[in-house]
């Protein structure tokens, strides 16, 4: 079977449980959380796909990368199955996939303000208002200073990119000088 159709159904799978058991919003935490440790500690892949590591250690790696002793009871029934299951290579697309599903379900967008110099939280909190208003939808925002674009902002959500920097207004200037 394709990896992708399995993550998926796992990840359904889970998404139905949480949701019955009231949990879906702690088990979303827990799977980005697990979903980071894998961006984070490339080394994690490695362990955890390797056959002569017992299970009872991958179990304890994986509980301790979703939040440890904190986690919900219904993540580590998830990640017992999981192992159980012999499908742990493919637990980072299951939380992968259980992120995007949660997202979509409660209608969350993500949403990015990038910007010279940081922004004030009332700034930060009218640009989130902007694309909650143009969305009708839940905005999780990230703000990124970058002083490469030397002023202005760039605003991305969902497929959507606002470049109002000065470092690309420079950029379309010489463009059009060279012409």
């Amino acid at each position: 079977m394709d990896i992708g159709i399995i993550s998926v159904r796992y990840a359904r799978a889970l998404l139905k449980s949480a949701i019955d058991a009231k949990l879906d919003g702690q088990v979303y935490q827990e799977m980005q959380l697990l979903a980071k440790s894998y961006v984070e500690v490339p080394e994690l892949r490695h362990t955890i796909d390797n056959p002569m590591l017992a299970k009872e250690k991958k179990e304890m790696l994986l509980l301790t990368a979703i939040g440890g002793d904190g986690a919900s009871a219904l993540s580590k029934a998830f990640v017992a199955l999981v192992l159980k299951e012999d499908r742990e290579n493919m637990i980072q697309f299951m939380a992968n996939s259980y992120v995007t599903l949660y997202r979509q379900q409660k209608n969350i967008i993500r949403g990015k303000l990038t910007t010279a110099v940081a922004v004030a939280p009332a700034t930060e909190q009218k640009m989130r208002q902007m694309v909650e208003s143009k969305t009708q939808g839940t905005v999780e925002f990230e703000t990124e200073v970058n002083p490469d674009i030397i002023g202005g902002f760039i605003l991305e959500y969902d497929t959507y990119r606002m470049d109002a920097s000065v470092k690309s207004q420079l950029n379309n200037i010489l463009n059009s000088l060279k012409k």
